[in-house]
């Protein structure tokens, strides 16, 4: 289990997160959705200390972090229960697909190159990229990139996988390879957390549903409770934004 309590940043006389509190369970998949600048990826980067929180403390299973006065050895141990996939995906351009993925393997977790090779190999197939192996970034489709983050992610083996709009920098004929993947994933029972404006996806995929607006969680539920029966003004008028093919039920 994962909770936040209090979690807040500010940037300057911004503040960006107003005292965020947050329970996921293990297995759950939770879909964070709200307007630009409401504070969700924010939320997503102080998880894994990208970002420095101001104040609050996050829990995950026995391990706790005060995030006001985390130590160093604390923040290493947090981002080692942690995974993010990113918006850009953030790969070594230097390097092939398989040396992407064998990277965190081989610096954070320790293995040896030969066992490190051999399980990223193993999660290059699993995202249906087994052929590209020595390929570098520059070679591959926006799409095929962001399978290479999520490998890279999964081979960590963390706690939870923390997906910050994963298919926003994507051509929209690309988009649903990525949502197929992490698809898959969620049936596998793996932790995620994903900020998205995809709202089809977060009904289907998501079991946890969070609105943010203005730095502060207005609003969650299961998907039908958000989606369908949403009790608060500022969640309707935002999910009134989606059209009626998109989102199915409105």
């Amino acid at each position: 289990m994962i909770t936040l309590e209090n979690v807040s940043k500010s940037f300057g006389k911004n503040q960006v997160l107003k005292g965020i509190d947050l329970t996921v369970n293990k297995g759950e998949v939770v879909a964070i959705l709200g307007p630009s600048g409401s504070g969700k990826t924010t939320l997503l980067r102080c998880i894994n200390h990208l970002e420095k929180p101001n104040k609050g403390k996050i829990k995950i299973d026995n391990f706790q972090v005060d995030f006001s006065r985390a130590s160093k050895a604390e923040i290493l141990s947090l981002r080692q229960k942690t995974a993010m996939v990113f918006q850009q995906f953030n790969l070594f351009k230097n390097k092939t697909v398989v040396e992407n993925v064998m990277e965190g393997l081989i610096v954070a977790k320790k293995l040896p190159k030969e066992e490190a090779f051999k399980k990223s190999v193993e999660l290059l197939e699993k995202v249906g990229l087994g052929n590209k192996l020595n390929s570098y970034p520059v070679q591959l489709s926006g799409g095929q990139q962001q399978r290479v983050g999520i490998a890279r992610a999964l081979a960590l083996n963390p706690e939870v996988i923390l997906f910050d709009e994963p298919t926003s920098a994507l051509d929209p004929e690309l988009v649903g390879e990525v949502l197929s993947i992490i698809r898959t994933i969620a049936k596998e029972g793996i932790t995620m957390i994903i900020v998205t404006h995809e709202m089809a996806f977060a009904r289907d995929v998501a079991n946890h549903v969070v609105f943010m607006d203005e730095g502060v969680i207005v609003e969650e539920g299961n998907p039908k409770e958000i989606f369908q029966y949403p009790k608060e003004e500022r969640t309707i008028q935002f999910l009134k934004r989606f059209s009626e093919e998109e989102m199915y039920y409105i």
